[in-house]
C-alpha cells in the first residue's frame, strides 16, 4: 500500500496554507493529518479548505446537523477518518 508523506507546515512558505493546517490542528477537522496530504499541491489544499470554511463551518443550517451529516456519509461508505 502506498504511503503520501505529509507537508511539514514549518516549511511552509504559503500563510494561507499554514493558517488552514493550524485551523485543522486546533479544531481536528479536517483532519490535520489529511490537510497535510493536500499542501503537496497547494491549489487542491486551498480549493478543498475555502469549500470547508463556505460550507461546513458557515452556511445556514446548524453546525450539529452537519456533523451528523459527515459521521452518515463517512459511515456509509465506510471511511474510517
Amino acid at each position: 500500500m502506498a504511503r503520501i508523506s505529509y507537508v511539514d507546515v514549518d516549511k511552509l512558505d504559503d500563510a494561507e496554507l499554514r493558517d488552514y493546517m493550524e485551523r485543522a490542528r486546533r479544531f481536528g477537522t479536517p483532519r490535520p493529518e489529511t490537510q497535510a496530504i493536500r499542501s503537496h499541491v497547494p491549489a487542491v489544499a486551498r480549493a478543498f479548505s475555502r469549500a470547508w470554511e463556505r460550507i461546513f463551518r458557515k452556511g445556514v443550517l446548524e453546525h450539529s446537523l452537519k456533523e451528523l451529516c459527515r459521521v452518515y456519509v463517512s459511515q456509509t461508505i465506510e471511511c474510517n477518518y
